[in-house]
């Protein structure tokens, strides 16, 4: 870092006078945005990049210090700041702030050149700060992490579970900044939701630090002392929402209301700065939206995958899944790019035990904290390394939807793999019967479903997909499936087996009719498939294991036998059986589609006499299938 210096520091101070008049200029501007925050935290951001490596010529520098803004709606100072900085020409971001076909967008997206993470929910900055804080030290790459957060969002509860994390692996190249202005939407944050900040940051193992963020030697200073510790710092830095402008010094309703042209003219006089509203309007009328080439985000892994494990008695994909990665890990420790798991207290049961005791080192225990270890793995997964979470489906997905959705922007490239997804579950009841797990991802524009339909078929999908960029969901029940088998008796998923994604497999021939299958129900569909041959009804089984993408000629095929099951244990709305209704529609084809699902939230039983609740054990199928031949 460099030496506060008292040119620094003028330096620093006229640099964020600057920035206060871009903040005001493209809020106005825009006639939307945050300029309250923005012009509380402009003296820590200037400070900051100051003192950091980076280069704005090389914004992908792979040693450069990080900066995560958790509270992204404050985008205005750090477009202000990254454009002082040069990392873009900052009279484009004032002009197109919040312009349709504009990458300065009202939340900061990873697409801007100087932006580590998207953000914009609040409370998960930290947690994608403590992945890249980590990578640093699997990659043996040493830099620091900093993220900075607004007071308000304190009140959020992810920040407890990375504040534990953080202080546990002892990242001391981590450093967070709270902009304590002590204002939010509705006003003072100790009338909205009283909170002690220091004592709870304490109280989690971190060192805080106070300090005037709006003196600039002093900011200089903390953070220059933030890294004469062992564990994770916070600033708690105070503020003034609005500061450098009098009527809006201390005014929660500048946090989202922008200033009039009469006001931005008597703010900017206030500043000493000239008012070039019209210059800006005028280029904000000429700019037609470009294709710019978008930033690679892809990982690069080359991971030798191994030979692959053959099962010839019934087993549960969890086991197989578990066995696989532990596989890989060990014939992979000297790869060029690290192979990591992440669990949340849940090993026994996801399977992840096997790869923890070979590789302690990659194996990263959470505990039961589902939504910081989402937004964590996914951020440690832009640092180029090949990230699997495993938890169970209710948690992986559901509860942490919204996170998974953040990755998801962020082009994240992380592996989630979830079990006990489905009724097979069984006793656990409904509050654990994961019955959206497709409809859910479907809403996940870059995220890829796969569901294997044993442990043969399991274990190739790991070996493939360990060598994937991008972010996948694969999903498995609990119990113990029947491997599957061709007609003639042999392992269908044998070793000369080649998994890709979008693959449908044909485990029985027929013209009576089709049936697609996805997930669990397959042994007892195909059981049911094979005793109808017996009775001379041939109905073609196809199995299903990427229910977001089937190949359209497969669709037209079964069409022409008039006749459609999908058989999945997940909702009927939003799954397979929704899949092959708009396959169907968009290729305007006529056949009979009946779907097989769970039509109501399940109850607690064994898997045994749920599968029969939904009529999906094997005499249901057959019945459901005879019914509809009539």
């Amino acid at each position: 870092m460099k030496a506060a210096t008292q040119g620094l520091v003028n330096q620093i101070i006229e640099q964020a006078n600057q920035a206060r008049r871009a903040i005001l200029t493209m809020t106005t501007l825009s006639a939307s945005g945050h300029p309250g925050g923005s012009m509380s935290s402009i003296d820590i951001l200037i400070s900051l990049y100051h003192l950091i490596h980076h280069d704005p010529q090389n914004p992908q520098l792979v040693d450069r210090d990080r900066v995560v803004i958790s509270n992204g709606h404050i985008s205005p100072a750090v477009y202000a700041t990254l454009g002082l900085m040069g990392y873009f020409d900052l009279d484009e971001a004032i002009s197109q702030f919040r312009l349709s076909g504009s990458i300065f967008e009202g939340h900061i997206e990873r697409e801007v050149p100087g932006v580590e993470w998207s953000t914009g929910n609040l409370g998960q900055g930290l947690s994608a700060a403590s992945g890249m804080a980590l990578a640093s030290r699997i990659n043996q790459t040493p830099y620091q992490v900093y993220v900075l957060m607004g007071d308000g969002e304190q009140q959020k509860g992810q920040l407890s579970e990375a504040r534990r994390f953080a202080a546990k692996f002892k990242l001391s190249n981590l450093t967070a900044i709270v902009d304590y202005n002590q204002l939010q939407i509705s006003g003072s944050i100790h009338e909205v939701m009283p909170q002690n900040i220091r004592k709870s940051w304490e109280a989690d193992g971190w060192q805080v630090l106070e300090v005037n963020g709006h003196d600039i030697p002093l900011i200089l200073s903390a953070f220059q002392n933030a890294h004469g510790f062992d564990q994770p710092t916070m600033i708690l830095a105070h503020t003034v929402m609005g500061k450098g402008v009098d009527f809006m010094e201390n005014k929660a309703k500048f946090h989202g209301s922008t200033l009039d042209e009469a006001q931005l003219d008597e703010a900017l006089k206030q500043l000493k700065m000239p008012n070039d509203l019209k210059k800006y309007r005028r280029s904000r009328g000429e700019f037609k939206p470009g294709i710019e080439p978008k930033p690679s985000f892809g990982l690069n892994p080359d991971f030798t995958c191994g030979k692959p494990i053959l099962y010839e008695a019934e087993n549960d994909c969890r086991s197989a899944w578990g066995k696989a990665i532990a596989d890989l890990g060990k014939i992979n420790t000297n790869a060029k790019t690290p192979l990591v798991v992440v669990d949340c207290d849940l090993a026994a049961s996801v399977k992840t035990g096997d790869f923890a005791e070979a590789l302690p080192e990659r194996f990263i225990q959470c505990g039961i904290m589902e939504q910081h270890a989402a937004v964590m793995s996914g951020a440690l997964s832009t640092c180029g390394i090949q990230t699997f979470w495993s938890d169970f489906g209710m948690f992986g997905l559901a509860e942490v939807y919204n996170a998974q959705r953040l990755n998801d922007i962020n082009h994240t490239n992380l592996k989630t793999v979830v079990t006990h997804v489905g009724i097979d579950v069984g006793e656990d009841g409904k509050t654990h019967q994961s019955i959206d797990y497709i409809s859910l991802a479907r809403n996940l524009f870059g995220f890829k479903v796969i569901c294997p339909a044993d442990s043969n078929h399991t274990d190739r999908i790991i070996r493939w997909l360990v060598n994937k960029p991008g972010n996948y969901l694969v999903t498995m029940g609990r119990s113990k499936l029947p491997v599957i088998r061709s007609f003639d008796g042999a392992l269908y998923y044998g070793a000369d087996y080649c998994f890709d994604y979008g693959r449908a497999d044909i485990l029985r021939d027929g013209n009576h009719g089709s049936m697609l299958v996805c997930g669990t129900p397959i042994g007892r569909a195909l059981k049911a498939v094979d005793t109808l041959r017996e009775e001379g009804i041939f109905i073609e089984l196809i199995y299903i294991s990427s229910p977001l993408q089937i190949d359209p000629e497969l669709i037209r095929r079964a069409a022409t036998k008039k006749l459609i099951f999908s058989v999945e244990d997940h909702s009927i709305k939003g799954g397979l059986g929704t899949t092959v209704a708009e396959n169907l529609v968009e290729q305007e084809l006529q056949a009979r589609l009946v779907k097989l699902g769970i039509r109501e939230y399940p109850m607690s039983g064994s898997s045994t006499d749920l599968y029969k609740w939904a009529q999906m054990d094997t005499i249901s199928i057959v019945k459901t299938i005879k019914k509809q031949l009539g």
